[in-house]
């Protein structure tokens, strides 16, 4: 943040209409695009509701109740959490509709849920039950603590080698039948990730989702048989990381029994900022052979800006960037755009211009016929967000050159 920032209220600083690069902040800086968020905001929200989905984000990618309020404006149907403390700081902030995609068997995780049900009747909350020893353990705690609310759970179907989640149809049915024999639970429908399944977009990737995504859909038909959801209203049926969404919403969408209320869920949460990497290439909007013609792609919203400090050899520049800055899980920061000291912009060329490796504190930029001077900032786009927002606490939205407003995240 800029130096004459300091002592201000965040009001009062956007107050001063204040510019990147005149205002004083200091590098590295990361950015969020405003009009890159709206358009990917209203784009997912559109697409869900033409294809009959709820959404329910997965707020670790942000940790930012400023854009889960974002989300929920634009018709999400809830905000998903990873662990009890990310649903802690969600209910901080006021969401009223969280899904744990995990199983909870904290006992003082579940005391404080117990409590947070009974003290607010709108809260709706479900998780997963992913073993006979965690429904044990679930249902064992919150009988010892009491509650007014049983908790609402869905039976998670995982797959070999994968992570959490019953491997077989048998082991879910079995996990059904413990919930049924337990008051404090309550089952309520079936959850999965289809993302554990494959890792990129080859045919044969794709076919092993949808082989994935028919298993989870025989398995509901199998709990609703056997009297599972009997008197529910809804039947959760939750799946949808960010690169296999289209195909999941042709599986949970299609028709299901007569009379089964099912409420298909989807979970992505990659979409709002989107990426220059990892979601660029997966996403289903970014695949161009599958994009139908009023589908809009989405738009990446982040961007970082590092000062060139160094041009130790001909085709080298030392940057202000480094791993504690920016993601490098899912590939290394693209060299964009670059401003010279006089404030005008140039790109930068694709594909020569390029990161090769990352330090604690600094980027290694080979030039490939770029010649930026030290003191030239550069900014580069990022790949895989779930592992950049993490970094930062407090995180500019522009509009062009302004600062319309600070994000802060609470990791």
């Amino acid at each position: 943040m800029p130096s004459s920032s300091f002592g201000s209220t965040v009001g009062e600083f956007l107050g001063t209409r204040p510019k990147l690069f005149e205002a004083g902040f200091v590098g590295p800086i990361l950015t969020l695009d405003d009009a890159a968020m709206e358009h990917n905001l209203a784009t997912m929200a559109g697409w869900c509701a033409e294809h009959g989905l709820r959404l329910a984000p997965h707020g670790k990618t942000t940790m930012a109740p400023r854009l889960f309020e974002r989300q929920l404006a634009h018709g999400a149907w809830g905000i998903t959490a990873a662990n009890i403390s990310q649903l802690r700081v969600y209910r901080a902030f006021g969401v009223r509709r969280i899904l744990l995609a995990n199983e909870l068997v904290d006992p003082h995780g579940l005391t404080w849920l117990a409590d947070e049900l009974d003290a607010d009747p709108d809260f709706a909350f479900c998780c997963y039950v992913d073993s006979p020893r965690g429904v044990e353990l679930m249902a064992a705690a919150l009988a010892e603590h009491g509650g007014s609310r049983p908790v609402d759970v869905l039976v998670e179907l995982g797959n070999e080698g994968g992570r959490t989640g019953a491997r077989t149809a048998a082991q879910a049915r079995e996990l059904a039948e413990a919930v049924r024999a337990r008051p404090e639970l309550r089952l309520v429908g079936v959850a999965g990730y289809e993302g554990e399944v494959a890792h990129d977009v080859e045919e044969s990737s794709l076919s092993a989702v949808d082989g994935y995504l028919r298993e989870l859909r025989s398995l509901v038909a199998e709990l609703a048989a056997d009297g599972h959801f009997d008197g529910l209203d809804e039947v959760i049926v939750s799946a949808g990381g960010s690169a296999y969404f289209d195909q999941v919403a042709e599986a949970l969408t299609r028709p299901w029994p007569e009379g089964l209320p099912v409420v298909p869920v989807l979970r992505s949460g990659g979409y709002l900022l989107h990426d220059d990497g990892f979601y660029r290439i997966r996403s289903p909007f970014g695949r161009q052979h599958r994009l139908a013609s009023s589908e809009a792609p989405f738009h990446p919203a982040m961007r970082i800006w590092a000062q060139v400090i160094s041009r130790p050899e001909p085709d080298l520049a030392l940057l202000t960037m480094g791993r504690r800055d920016v993601s490098f899980d899912q590939g290394l920061p693209e060299p964009q755009l670059l401003r010279a000291a006089d404030g005008s912009a140039r790109e930068l060329p694709t594909g020569s211009c390029r990161v090769r490796g990352l330090a604690d504190q600094h980027a290694f930029l080979e030039l490939g016929g770029a010649e930026p001077e030290v003191g030239d900032w550069i900014a580069f786009g990022l790949s895989h967000p779930c592992t950049v927002l993490d970094k930062w606490t407090l995180i500019p939205v522009t509009e062009g050159d302004e600062v319309t407003d600070l994000v802060r995240t609470f990791f």
